[in-house]
């Protein structure tokens, strides 16, 4: 899929365009869409505004909201936060209503977002949804509402258009994957392990414990047991924790600490390293990664990896029995097969896992994993999904 050069000229009107988004990674997409937009209409006078990351504040996005900490999983972590999300949507019912745009782009966030194009249907504003809802996985329900409130929808993986369609909702455009061609890492294997004292010739693992608070309090700990496990029947081993930013580094500093005081016995080839993950994930031979668009970046980079997961009992007795996809990862449901290991709640055992990362280590295993990457990310399409989709909102703008 090759992106298309479409200048719109919407003359010396003004044209503004409010964009929600409540995570990291939906931030980080809608920063792109914000620059896609002005590259598509440069003569164009735009103003952005409403629920912004610090990516999209830097993109030129005013913060009616910051989104930085509106990302939140579980049902009792939601329910504390209740108030909190009643005040942020009132806050962007209100913006709305008073600035009146001529488009309010959704990005991911479906709990939240979902909620927002019902609001703003009654207000016959028009609402375009980046990043479906994953609604073909579980609450295929949201089906009803997806078609009653949003006026454009744009997919990027790409089996959805076709599920979409397939059940009657056809204001739906495929635009590919934000992370196609656009992942990738900025060191090479040598260079990062001269910059971080890493021996190249060695085995590295990267472990990817997740972007919030409660992901990594509950899947960091059995990470750091599985590291125990493989420093001791190999010490040659390096491990590297790769975070994304800052924000959470007192949750991971805190973990570390208290498996410390469990006498747990952490390798000394083992790093935390912030802001790099690409790198980190180019530079090593396998990777353990927290399910979530984590994974497709790990995919596009070629790391042989397993997947992790695990979330609290009460969240994952309620949720599991209402998934109706056969497979957890992403990348599994773009090969359509088990490409990659998938270790969720129970299953995700230290010692389990620890002997799929040994069994991704073997250079034969490690090889083929590498070939069979490159495969599912020229399904993901050939970069430019910004474009295209900025192109798709300023088209439905002009309607």
């Amino acid at each position: 899929m090759q992106a298309r050069t479409e200048m719109v000229d919407f003359g010396k009107e003004k044209i503004k365009i409010m964009l929600v988004a409540g995570e990291t990674s939906g931030d980080a997409h809608a920063a792109k869409l914000v620059r896609a937009i002005k590259e598509s209409a440069p003569e164009t006078d735009f103003e952005f505004f409403g629920a912004a990351g610090e990516k999209m504040r830097e993109a030129g996005v005013e913060a009616i909201i910051k989104s930085d900490n509106l990302s939140i999983v579980g049902l009792l972590e939601i329910g504390r936060a209740l108030p909190m999300f009643l005040n942020v949507f009132r806050k962007l019912k209100k913006a709305a209503g008073e600035r009146k745009p001529d488009t309010v782009v959704l990005v991911d966030f479906p709990e939240f977002n979902l909620k927002l194009a019902k609001s703003l249907k009654k207000k016959n504003i028009k609402t375009v949804y980046y990043i479906s809802p994953q609604i073909w996985a579980w609450r295929s329900y949201r089906l009803k509402t997806i078609k009653r409130d949003v006026d454009l929808l744009l997919t990027i993986l790409p089996f959805e258009k076709d599920w979409y369609e397939r059940r009657g909702f056809s204001k739906v455009e495929y635009v590919g994957s934000p992370l196609a061609r656009e992942i990738k890492a900025h060191q090479t294997k040598e260079e990062f392990c001269r910059k971080h004292d890493l021996d190249s010739s060695k085995p590295i693992i990267a472990l990817l414990p997740g972007s919030r608070h409660k992901e990594i309090t509950r899947i960091f700990p059995p990470l750091l047991e599985t590291v125990v496990l493989m420093a001791e029947k190999n010490p040659e081993i390096q491990f590297i924790t790769a975070l994304a930013s800052n924000r959470h580094l007192s949750d991971i500093e805190k973990t570390i600490s208290d498996a410390k005081g469990k006498k747990l016995k952490l390798p000394e080839k083992f790093f935390v390293i912030e802001g790099e993950t690409l790198d980190v994930l180019n530079a090593s031979d396998a990777a353990a990664v927290t399910s979530g668009t984590a994974t497709l970046e790990t995919a596009i980079i070629g790391t042989p990896f397993a997947i992790v997961y695990k979330s609290s009992p009460l969240n994952y007795k309620i949720f599991r029995p209402i998934i109706s996809v056969e497979h957890f990862g992403l990348v599994n449901l773009i090969a359509e097969r088990r490409l990659i290991k998938e270790f969720i709640q129970h299953e995700f055992a230290p010692r389990i896992l620890s002997a799929e990362l040994f069994d991704l280590l073997k250079p034969e295993n490690n090889k083929k994993m590498r070939a069979e990457l490159a495969e599912v990310s020229d399904k993901l399409g050939r970069g430019g999904a910004s474009k295209r989709a900025a192109e798709a909102i300023l088209r439905e703008i002009k309607k």
